[in-house]
């Protein structure tokens, strides 16, 4: 049995922040919990606008605070979420996200992250190292 809280792991190594400045993360759950996805409680800040494309993870993301602005960037389509929204990344869908408010959700990834990922110039995470690479 694993318990964590996300006031245990503010400022330690599972607490970070993207370099361009417009999101942080606490990951709660990662790849060496081995339970075969991630879990991170992320915040995004207003007035900011982040271009992403997870090209090797799904990801699920529930609103539980503020309101963002989520564009479609393959279809063009535009969503307005808020509290007790989810949308799912299930097609590896390039999106963009523009927060009105701060905007403060629970995110699950698979395959799960290792911890300090940070965006790349696609806006994705580096694609998971496989066990037989290792």
């Amino acid at each position: 049995m694993i318990i964590r809280s996300l006031d245990s792991i503010t400022d330690t190594d599972r607490d970070v922040k993207g370099a361009l400045g417009t999101w942080r993360s606490k990951r709660l759950i990662l790849a060496d919990d081995n339970v075969g996805f991630s879990l991170h409680e992320t915040t995004v800040y207003p007035g900011t606008e982040t271009d992403l494309w997870y090209k090797h993870h799904v990801e699920a993301v529930l609103c539980v605070e503020g309101e963002c602005e989520l564009t479609n960037r393959d279809t063009g389509e535009v969503f307005m979420i808020g509290p007790g929204d989810m949308y799912l990344l299930d097609k590896h869908d390039r999106h963009t996200l523009r927060p009105k408010t701060r905007f403060r959700a629970i995110c699950v990834f698979n395959p799960p992250v290792t911890g300090r990922e940070d965006h790349d110039g696609d806006g994705a995470y580096p694609a998971p190292v496989s066990a037989a690479a290792e």
